[in-house]
């Protein structure tokens, strides 16, 4: 294989590739539709993705894959994904085979944490620790430069504790997809932002609506945002105070938001068990591309 690594970001809607060369550069890049609920029409439109790209570069790739959910370290099978599809199945073994060649997978959380942590927001730090607030909650961590899955490749799964530090008003929670209730997911996602809005105003509004209505003054909308991000300190405190991470990347739709990751610090600072809290905590360097690169960095030589 050549010194070109490819990656492979399977997102519930697409499916983005790209190759990088050894310094990070962009080499080719395409993304497909997700063929949703079809097993083997997935493999066949990663397989025919992977074809394309390698054609654009005259040479035969490593391959590193980022996707939901994890591979079972006991049984090899998907578990966790909310491409529901993938669920059950022998994905990576199947992938593989396709592509004549050894895949490398991760979670999409932990490719983009590998991604900021090899030439992102969180380059040379040694442990970085990335969350993704979009329309799910989640959160890889890398150790310096590599992925850190865990023993049943669950390490990061932050989004489905329970809101940490609750008031008598968030008990139990709302119901999650999971089966449980009060999930972090349910309150700092932007679904969960909304939900939070219609239930203290009872307007239905979208979370660009609300950030809108909160840069013009708008008392409700104030409120609102300022209970996200009380939640959002809380929950970022609850990891700080177990993992120390020498940087924290946010990543996802709402780390677009300047409020969100200059109030964040002083929101987490309350609740975590020290005398100091100075963790520098940034917007995801690559954005939505950090998931695609970090699947390609899974091959690099920190990786």
């Amino acid at each position: 294989m050549s010194a070109l690594r490819l990656g492979i970001d399977l997102g519930g809607t697409k499916i983005a590739g790209i190759i990088l060369d050894t310094e990070g550069r962009v080499r080719a890049e395409a993304r497909v539709a997700t063929p949703r609920g079809d097993y083997a029409g997935t493999l066949q439109a990663i397989a025919d993705l992977v074809a394309q790209l390698e054609s654009e570069v005259g040479g035969r790739c490593s391959v590193g894959l980022g996707m939901p959910g994890a591979i079972s370290s006991q049984t090899g099978l998907v578990k966790n994904a909310n491409s529901t599809w993938l669920n059950g199945q022998p994905f990576l073994s199947d992938l593989e085979a396709v592509l004549d060649r050894p895949v490398r997978a991760e979670n999409d959380a932990n490719c983009l944490a590998v991604s900021e942590a090899v030439d992102g927001a969180g380059a040379g730090a040694g442990i970085v620790w990335a969350i993704i607030l979009g329309t799910g909650v989640g959160s890889g961590i890398a150790l310096r430069g590599r992925a850190l899955s865990g023993r049943d490749r669950i390490a990061g799964e932050w989004g489905h504790n329970p809101l940490p530090r609750p008031i008598d008003a968030e008990r139990p929670g709302p119901p999650c997809y999971c089966g449980r209730s009060g999930c972090i997911e349910t309150w700092v996602s932007g679904p969960g932002l909304a939900a939070d809005h219609l239930r203290r105003t009872g307007a239905v509004a979208g979370g660009e609506a609300i950030v809108a209505a909160m840069r013009a003054g708008d008392a409700d909308a104030q409120a609102t945002f300022a209970a996200y991000l009380d939640r959002l300190g809380r929950s970022v405190a609850y990891v700080v105070n177990i993992l120390d991470p020498d940087m924290i990347v946010v990543g996802g739709g709402l780390s677009r938001l300047p409020e969100l990751i200059d109030g964040l610090p002083a929101a987490t600072a309350p609740h975590v068990f020290s005398d100091t809290f100075d963790t520098p905590i940034r917007a995801s360097l690559h954005g939505d591309a950090s998931g695609v690169r970090g699947a390609a960095w899974l091959w690099s030589e920190t990786g």
